[in-house]
């Protein structure tokens, strides 16, 4: 039988507009994100919040996210990222049912949420220095990439490297890459960008990841490792829980 899938958090995303700006996946409608996010939102909604003006548009998810993720030990700025995609997509492609607590288990296993190689989540989502695994050189359970993007991403013209806090390839970011924050750049060390990319990523194919065979088929065509898929599980697991 296929395991369960992690119980999504009850979101309690705090109700009123959240800027209509244009996302590439299409323009979320002018009268905001439903409040609560996904059906089962079980924590008290924020104050009505308004337009955010030169910040990040998750910076309107701000409260929410220091309250969130003081509960389940998330740094607020990652738990904005997580939380703004998960509206996005509850706009953009609802069938998929994508809970933030997904988005934050693979984070978090991919790079501590912003953290890995010494590098620190700043206030606007980026993650620096820029996190680049190891070359993908078929050692170690690495897949073995030849490179793909000249090294634009990377940084290397000879074999492919695993680039910013959600870990993608050159090859698939270029094909999901998003532009999460507005700013008119879909860049893999922001955030923002990313916890949106991994969504729509997590997502295609018609997935329903409130699905069992979904949403593991989902994490392991993010990295087809079954340790991996169960870490991720544990650790989304672990959110839901923690969050309630």
């Amino acid at each position: 039988a296929t395991p369960a899938v992690p119980p999504a958090a009850p979101s309690g995303f705090p109700t009123g507009p959240l800027p209509a700006g244009p996302v590439p996946t299409g323009p979320l409608p002018s009268g905001g994100l439903p409040g609560g996010g996904l059906p089962g939102s079980g924590l008290p909604t924020g104050p009505a919040i308004g337009p955010v003006v030169g910040g990040r548009p998750s910076d309107a998810l701000a409260g929410w996210a220091q309250q969130v993720g003081a509960k389940v030990g998330v740094p607020a700025t990652a738990m904005q990222a997580y939380g703004y995609a998960e509206l996005v997509l509850a706009q953009t492609n609802r069938s998929c049912a994508l809970s933030w607590t997904t988005l934050a288990a693979i984070g978090k296993v991919e790079s501590g949420h912003g953290s890995a190689n010494g590098a620190r989540l700043g206030p606007d989502g980026m993650a620096l220095p820029k996190i680049i695994g190891l070359p993908l050189d078929g050692k170690d359970g690495r897949m073995r990439i030849i490179d793909t993007d000249r090294g634009a991403l990377d940084g290397d013209p000879v074999l492919d490297k695993a680039i910013g806090p959600m870990q993608f390839i050159p090859t698939t970011w270029q094909e999901i890459g998003a532009d999460a924050d507005n700013d008119g750049k879909k860049d893999p060390h922001d955030l923002d960008d990313a916890a949106l990319a991994a969504g729509n990523y997590l997502c295609k194919g018609g997935r329903n990841l409130s699905i069992p065979g979904d949403w593991w088929n989902a994490i392991l065509s993010y990295n087809d490792v079954r340790r991996y898929a169960q870490d991720v599980f544990d650790t989304a697991n672990q959110y839901g829980r923690a969050s309630r």
